[in-house]
């Protein structure tokens, strides 16, 4: 691995939480603490390489329609992860940040992140950046809403390119180099659609919770192998 080739944009879709407790006859939620943990793992890795900005796919749009009972768990990770980690994630310099509604999380939830994220304000390392209640189609719909409404009111010209209106999509990027999905599975599940137009995509069998430092350095092998062209040609 080539330390001087490191992605600056990372996003991982953290899959297989649920299907890593089945195996071992335990209950989803015990696959879903563990996968919380692993994102301290990942996330240390990440800072410790270089890495700007990793952004997690913690709780989709779509996982709304899942048992009332492990969303209710699902809502109370941030808090059990933030409670035992925050401390280190400052002394590692390390920026917490979000994307998606967060705030139609339940209060407790939604004051835990905001914390998060006010205590890590001033740091300068990774930007580790948690993707919760989001959904790319939805973050396309309230850009395109933005836009209208400041062509509106004058703010904006109906002559727009696509860095312009990137500027509208959620977080402070846009293009993303690496995309990871762990666990077998095959898609993007709306996640970060505007943001993937040129990622190199890569798709472990490997569940999240046993995706370790290991494993990460075998994608970003992988990712310094592909020639990326972004649609031309390289002579």
């Amino acid at each position: 691995m080539d330390l001087q080739r490191i992605p600056a944009h990372i996003a991982i879709i953290m899959d297989g939480n649920g299907r890593w407790a089945k195996k071992r006859g335990l209950p989803r939620t015990a696959g879903h603490l563990q996968g919380a943990e692993n994102v301290r793992t990942i996330a240390k890795e990440a800072n410790r390489l270089g890495v700007k900005t990793l952004i997690l796919y913690a709780f989709s749009t779509e996982n709304w329609n899942r048992p009332e009972s492990e969303i209710d768990y699902l809502c109370k990770l941030p808090k059990m992860f933030f409670s035992k980690y925050i401390k280190e994630l400052k002394a590692l310099n390390i920026r917490v940040s979000c994307i998606g509604e967060y705030e139609k999380f339940p209060k407790d939830t939604v004051t835990v992140i905001k914390n998060a994220i006010d205590e890590t304000a001033m740091n300068t390392g990774l930007n580790l950046c948690l993707a919760v209640n989001y959904g790319a189609r939805r973050e396309i719909t309230l850009a395109a809403q933005q836009y209208a409404k400041d062509v509106l009111a004058d703010k904006a010209s109906l002559d727009i390119d696509e860095q312009a209106f990137g500027q509208y999509m959620m977080g402070e990027h846009q293009e993303l180099d690496l995309l990871i999905r762990t666990s077998g599975e095959v898609r993007l599940s709306n996640f970060l659609l505007w943001q993937c137009a040129y990622a190199e995509m890569i798709f472990t069998d490997t569940a999240w919770p046993d995706f370790n430092e290991a494993e990460l350095h075998r994608c970003l092998e992988q990712y310094q192998q592909r020639d990326r062209r972004f649609g031309g040609l390289k002579e």
